[in-house]
């Protein structure tokens, strides 16, 4: 199955960044490559969505931002949790690293020093509403007690020679919506028997992230009923016709508010009766003798969108779920080999429809993205084939790959009143995926403490993933420096990384 099925596309990033006096950014110009393998499948779509993250959560009043989807000899590439917004966030805090170990401040410094401000416009003209992120930075930088953990790797790393440890602290936005206007639609069945059960349907296809427990909630909250008499019916286009694919974050937002748009029709219907004060059972009793429709067709279309191309116009995404990430880990130099510590990580969903299974994705999705950016490794033979398939070479996450301790948090003190979806609810699904990849960049700062004894002081590249022979290759020892190895005129490589 993985030689022939697409994986994430690989992403190669390339930019100048200008700053001002006060180290303030004023300019960045970047050029994004996409490894689309042989067909262009959804690379297109991906591209887009990577060209409005490229930015992550700074303001730089001038942007030039080119994408060129390539077409190489590998399998094609395809849609994948995160659709282009993690790649386009790595190569943006690549650059906020790289930028604050040159001109010498802190990384945290120099971030702070670069957020975005309360309605400030992006680089695609979309003003931010409910800006939240400084606010949920500092919350976790405090609950987490970073300054003085960071002190203690310090201290830490002076004493240690052949082990470093190393801290990250990694902010997100995340554009909820589908870039492509005609998929933000959703609709709903509802019926209500005699008895008063519920029987109800959507466009949203469960798989496991509690989507149809949402939805019952939204129903059983519109009809003021209890949730155990409200049933979900398998999707189906019989049932529901013209579904979008539920992906891009976005489906509780939509089918939650078809549901709600069903509920609506029916309690207005229900209205004569609920003012006699008679209990569920008895107003659908009483509605079903008096010939009232007991079924309705809910429909939803994201509103305010419509962003056009070419003329950086229009809103491209219905509002933003962001969040923060700060990860400890241990670096193992004679080895590569490295332990999460701690991680901590702290989001603003809104008004949490479910905190339950919202903590629960957002715990997948980390793990998920530190899988993508540290062990899982794609190599292929230079016809194309891809070599490592299946678990005995391509290595996800394990049990011992799992932080020693994982605390999850939400945003406090926050409002959200430009907020329209759902319940005020935000999507959860792919936004916290790329706060994995602070475990790479915590992986990164341990290895910028050993450079620096090892006479290799200075920024320095390394490439996702950070396996355990790049962090050993990257460790500036006598050792690694001496296996290096140039390949020899004509001479082939047996497999490669693809970017």
């Amino acid at each position: 199955d993985m030689a022939i099925s697409g994986q994430r596309n690989p992403f190669m990033g390339k930019w100048k960044v200008g700053l001002d006096e006060n180290n303030k950014m004023v300019a960045l110009d970047t050029e994004l490559y996409l490894n689309a393998g042989w067909s262009s499948d959804l690379s297109v779509a991906v591209m887009e969505r990577a060209l409005g993250h490229i930015d992550n959560v700074y303001f730089i009043p001038n942007v030039r931002a080119v994408g060129r989807c390539c077409r190489t000899n590998i399998h094609s590439n395809t849609a994948f949790r995160g659709f282009g917004g993690p790649q386009a966030n790595v190569i943006a805090e690549s650059y906020m690293t790289e930028i604050a170990e040159r001109i010498g401040l802190t990384q945290e410094e120099f971030r702070e020093l670069n957020f975005y401000k309360e309605g400030q416009l992006t680089h695609f003209n979309q003003e931010l509403k409910d800006w939240h992120l400084p606010k949920g930075y500092f919350q976790l930088k405090e609950k987490a007690n970073f300054d003085a953990r960071k002190a203690a790797v310090e201290d830490f790393n002076k004493k240690s020679k052949w082990r470093k440890r190393g801290m990250s602290l990694i902010p997100t936005k995340y554009g909820i919506s589908f870039t492509a206007l005609h998929l933000n639609q959703a609709g709903a069945m509802l019926h209500i028997y005699h008895d008063g059960s519920v029987l109800l349907s959507h466009g949203g296809v469960e798989m496991g992230q509690g989507l149809h427990t949402k939805m019952i909630q939204v129903a059983s909250e519109c009809l003021q009923i209890p949730m155990d008499m409200i049933h979900i019916i398998e999707t189906s286009t019989d049932k529901v016709a013209n579904a979008s694919p539920t992906a891009a974050s976005a489906s509780s937002d939509m089918n939650g508010m078809a549901v709600k748009n069903a509920c609506d029709q029916i309690n207005e219907r229900l209205e004569p009766y609920r003012t006699k004060g008679l209990a569920w059972k008895d107003m659908v009793h009483h509605a079903y003798f008096d010939r009232v429709n007991l079924s309705a067709n809910g429909f939803y279309k994201v509103p305010d969108l419509g962003y056009k191309w070419g003329e950086n116009k229009g809103q491209l995404f219905f509002y933003f779920t962001m969040g923060v990430a700060i990860a400890e880990v241990e670096v193992d130099l004679l080895t590569g080999s490295h332990t999460v510590i701690r991680a901590d990580v702290n989001m603003d969903l809104g008004r949490s429809i479910n905190p339950s299974i919202d903590i629960g994705q957002i715990e997948g999705a980390f793990i998920q993205g530190m899988g993508w950016s540290t062990t899982e490794e794609s190599l292929y033979f230079p016809n194309g084939r891809l070599f490592t398939q299946g678990p005995g070479n391509y290595k996800i996450p394990g049990f011992q790959c799992i932080p020693q301790e994982f605390n999850i948090s939400f945003f406090e003190d926050v409002t959200h009143d430009s907020v329209k979806t759902i319940f005020k609810s935000k999507g959860v699904g792919e936004p916290p995926l790329f706060l994995g990849s602070s475990v790479y960049f915590a992986i990164r700062n341990a290895l910028w403490y050993a450079r620096q004894e090892n006479g290799h002081p200075g920024s320095f590249s390394l490439s996702l993933p950070a396996t355990p022979e790049r962090i050993r290759m990257a460790v500036g020892d006598s050792i690694a420096e001496s296996s290096k190895l140039e390949a020899k005129a004509g001479e082939r490589p047996w497999v490669l990384s693809v970017f």
